[in-house]
């Protein structure tokens, strides 16, 4: 059955809330009823039933963080069904595959994504912190950092709710993931939490959705390419990513079920 087309009004403005101001921390009582009151009401709902609250709670204020990568599709579809001129922030760190980039560019054409903003670090900061372009050989974490940490941030200033991709079952400290939370000043919605890959790949084949070129490659988890390798038989999905460390997050998606709530 065919999900019924959502369009959501921005023609009227909305009237201040605590929650919605930038200096309002986790604590805060009125954050952390707000909490409690949107987790009941994503509560049993499915992927499309939790991104209609988000942007029903939050008109013009909410954003879609994607990396356009294996499994970005999906959600990005899901988006479109209800509102395609909802904000995309897409971080282009200036070492992502020229696959991902052109995966990106006829996603917005197929889905009709008429807001998707490309973001990436400041130029005075490649200068200070990777002149040569080769801080990922030296420190992967510092190089995560001003590449996709710190420009995401500001790219969230002014966004009251991000929507995230995030499954349970990419890494360890995601299992523990809630369908919303709240992190660094906003509200974040996971709303493929509980999906499972064969979940994914299902959804993908129902709808008859492009999938990212390096996936057929060997390439189940696409990040940039100096982090990013073939897995191989045996290894688990994310193996390909930072291979030979203990890191599996870049640390934009850091924190859990509300950070301090």
């Amino acid at each position: 059955m065919t999900a019924a087309v959502t369009i959501i009004d921005r023609s009227h403005g909305v009237a201040p809330r605590a929650f919605d101001r930038t200096d309002v921390g986790a604590n805060d009582p009125a954050v952390a009823a707000k909490l409690v009151q949107l987790r009941e009401k994503a509560k049993n709902r499915d992927a499309l039933g939790i991104l209609r609250v988000v942007l029903e709670e939050f008109p013009g204020k909410a954003a879609i963080v994607s990396s356009f990568g294996s499994e970005s599709v999906v959600l990005l579809h899901l988006i479109a069904l209800i509102d395609p001129a909802t904000p995309i922030l897409f971080l282009n760190t200036g070492k992502l595959f020229g696959e991902t980039l052109r995966y990106r560019d006829r996603l917005q054409d197929e889905l009709g994504l008429t807001d998707i903003r490309a973001i990436g670090p400041h130029p005075d900061d490649r200068a200070k912190y990777d002149s040569e372009g080769t801080l990922w050989s030296r420190s992967t974490d510092a190089c995560c950092n001003f590449r996709k940490v710190v420009p995401l941030r500001k790219a969230l200033d002014g966004f009251a709710a991000q929507i995230t991709g995030r499954k349970k079952f990419q890494t360890a400290a995601r299992a523990m993931m809630e369908p919303v939370e709240y992190f660094e000043g906003r509200f974040r919605f996971n709303p493929l939490a509980g999906w499972t890959l064969a979940d994914l790949e299902a959804y993908e084949a129902r709808h008859n959705l492009p999938r990212h070129p390096l996936v057929e490659d060997g390439y189940p988890s696409i990040g940039c390419i100096p982090c990013t390798r073939r897995v191989v038989a045996g290894e688990s999905y994310r193996d390909g990513r930072w291979a030979g460390t203990d890191k599996d997050e870049c640390g934009i998606h850091t924190g859990i079920d509300g950070d301090g709530i």
